[in-house]
């Protein structure tokens, strides 16, 4: 791209250097359009020509598009307003599961993402990582990235997607193999105390309707899987720091904090109810 961007640069500026000498006769018309032809339509023409060429012998090997081709399958995303679902394929005796507004990665292994929407147009994009791709409602898009470093990095919505667009991103973390391995194997299994208050809290003020909690056969499929949400870096799909200050405040009041959001208000709960709630959600690790 520089040589080719080089090589029109140094043509346009010779033909400038060239017109600008002064000239003691006119050039006769048949000259004229000869050096038009060939240096202002030919030359770039070619030049370009073989710039897009080149592009697209270089895209099979950039972006493999078939899910099927990798090993561990396709990471399946699903925009919602206003978070994300994600939900990992089996591996091996591994079973799929689900989590939301979060997306852990194993460094140096490609990844792919199959990006689809339940309501409206929202858009894939994690700027660290690659571009971006629209998620339309009734159709599959597919995505392929791959990690060259360990890190956390953001990503928002790239769709204007309704009121609360704008507080709408996950976090994307890369981790070492081994890590990843072992917080995997740890999702899937859950870890949630069948005991606590504050899972009897959840069932009894009828937050298990919506959301799900493995490891406590709780499974409401319309809202964000809370399980081991206390590790995620955020709440609210990126709308506030992941403490037990800011989960009771979005139990409280969800639509203060993100406009539109289809949860409704506990604010009716007794106070020592949401905090225990909170307490309950930001120690499941």
């Amino acid at each position: 791209m520089v040589i080719g961007g080089m090589s029109i640069w140094v043509g346009v500026t010779f033909l400038l250097i060239h017109a600008a000498r002064h000239r003691r006769e006119a050039w006769a018309a048949e000259k004229a359009g000869a050096l038009i032809a060939w240096g202002g339509v030919a030359f770039p023409t070619v030049v370009l020509l073989l710039l897009l060429g080149y592009a697209v012998w270089l895209m099979p090997a950039i972006r493999p598009w078939n899910p099927l081709a990798e090993k561990d399958g396709a990471i399946e995303v699903t925009g919602e307003q206003f978070w994300w679902r994600i939900r990992y394929p089996a591996v091996g005796d591994q079973p799929a599961f689900e989590t939301a507004n979060e997306i852990r990665l194993p460094v140096g292994r490609t990844a792919t993402f199959s990006l689809k929407a339940t309501d409206v147009i929202h858009s894939f994009w994690i700027p660290a990582l690659g571009g971006k791709m629209d998620m339309i409602p009734g159709r599959t898009n597919v995505l392929t990235l791959t990690p060259t470093r360990t890190g956390t990095y953001r990503a928002p919505c790239a769709e204007f997607c309704g009121a609360s667009h704008a507080y709408m991103a996950f976090s994307v973390v890369v981790l070492e193999e081994e890590d990843y391995s072992t917080w995997r194997s740890r999702l899937i299994d859950g870890d949630a105390s069948v005991a606590d208050e504050g899972r009897q809290l959840l069932q009894r003020h009828g937050c298990v309707a919506c959301h799900s909690l493995r490891g406590l056969q709780i499974a409401g499929q319309t809202a964000p899987d809370l399980s081991l949400i206390g590790a995620r870096l955020s709440i609210g799909a990126g709308a506030l720091a992941n403490t037990r200050e800011n989960i009771a405040r979005f139990i409280r009041s969800p639509s203060s904090v993100k406009p539109g959001a289809k949860m409704p208000a506990f604010d009716m709960l007794p106070e020592d109810d949401i905090e225990e709630i909170a307490r309950y959600l930001g120690g499941l690790k």
